[in-house]
């Protein structure tokens, strides 16, 4: 995964009935836009991220209600 700072990403739930996380690239810590991201979710919680394979990048026509 590459990305910028602004970006948006979602992390899926991985059990049933487990609501997916959105959040915001706040900084980009690796080499060319690859992780750890510093991410800050809608719930407000802060964290260093190592996004794994349940982790995507937000496109502007995806919707998180």
């Amino acid at each position: 995964m590459h990305a910028a700072v602004g970006e948006r990403l979602v992390i899926h739930g991985k059990q049933v009935g487990q609501s997916d996380r959105h959040g915001e690239i706040l900084e980009v810590r690796g080499a060319d836009g690859g992780p750890p991201y510093m991410v800050r979710f809608d719930d407000g919680h802060e964290t260093l991220l190592y996004p794994g394979a349940d982790c995507e990048l937000e496109h502007e026509h995806q919707s998180h209600a």
